[in-house]
């Protein structure tokens, strides 16, 4: 009974999380849209960064409930999530033409920044000092994505599939959003950690499955409303974005906060969410996420599941 119970709440926080990360996002790209910001930009940098809040809210629960191994787990578990859940689902409803140009530089560096993480796990920690690695990274990735908003803010145009809000109330929503993220991540680690604990399962694990998948949600919901809109760039451009993000910002703000402990088996998984980049990058430079490709990450994505919990 109380394991079923941990299970309703745990629903209960991801939902909180997915609401929190929409408004957030929808806020935030009411306001991008005021500054006639592109929507690959708006994509790589609103969207990701909104989308990316329901792990860093997790994370920060899991920080405040001493539970760090959730956080790399979620984090890693997030990224293949976004790849293999979000973009394959995404391909399977409706085949993705992409511009080759769209990640051309984005998506080397989203693996560049996974191989990073690797070499700063040699070590078996993650320590604070990897965090201002990782934190400046961020810095210097949000300015790169800033000087590309600057250079096309003239050749943007208005997006009549989004909304026009008020700026005000375009501020209240990322308040409110703000503000169940914050919730709906302590009462979705909480619960799912006591899950975790009666089951016998070990908490990077329910970071890898539960909590990232959980996470993953605002991803695959924006990108399945933008991608069905006609707006591939912002799709891909938020999967990309968020999982770079991921990992120098989340990684970079827990780690600078406490040192996190590599645990064993994690290297296993590092390779896999290299793996699933490296796809997808063939795929983007042919212009082209096929419905079969989109199967074929969905079943990848699924196999890893069950590799993950039977391990």
């Amino acid at each position: 009974m109380e394991i079923a119970v941990n299970a309703v709440l745990t629903i209960v926080g991801l939902v909180i999380l997915c609401l929190g990360g929409n408004w957030l996002v929808s806020g935030g790209v009411a306001i991008a849209k005021k500054l006639r910001i592109s929507q690959m930009i708006i994509g790589l940098t609103i969207v990701a960064y909104g989308t990316s809040t329901p792990e860093l809210a997790a994370s920060m629960a899991a920080i405040v409930g001493s539970h760090t191994d959730l956080i790399l787990g979620n984090i890693v578990g997030s990224n293949i999530s976004n790849i293999g859940m979000v973009i394959g689902v995404c391909a399977v409803i409706s085949p993705l033409v992409v511009k080759k140009a769209t990640t051309r530089k984005e998506v080397p560096i989203m693996i560049g920044v996974s191989l990073l993480l690797i070499a700063i796990s040699i070590d078996g920690e993650i320590s604070q000092y990897d965090g201002i690695m990782l934190v400046v990274g961020l810095i210097a990735f949000t300015a790169y994505t800033l000087s590309r908003a600057k250079k096309e803010r003239e050749k943007a145009t208005e997006d009549s599939s989004i909304t026009k809000t008020p700026v005000p109330r375009a501020l209240v929503l990322i308040v409110i959003g703000a503000a169940l993220l914050y919730f709906g991540g302590f009462l979705t680690v909480e619960n799912a950690v006591l899950i975790a604990e009666n089951l016998g399962i070990s908490e990077t694990v329910i970071g890898i499955t539960i909590i990232a998948i959980g996470t993953s949600l605002p991803e695959l919901i924006t990108s399945i409303i933008a991608i069905r809109k006609g707006h591939t760039d912002i799709g891909i451009g938020t999967i990309v974005g968020s999982n770079i993000y991921n990992i120098l910002m989340i990684l970079g703000i827990s780690s600078v906060i406490t040192g996190i402990a590599i645990v064993p088996g994690m290297f296993t998984n590092y390779l896999i969410m290299i793996g699933f980049a490296v796809v997808l990058i063939a795929f983007l430079r042919s212009g082209l996420i096929p419905r079969p490709a989109g199967i074929g990450l969905a079943i990848a994505y699924v196999v890893y599941l069950g590799y993950t919990l039977l391990s």
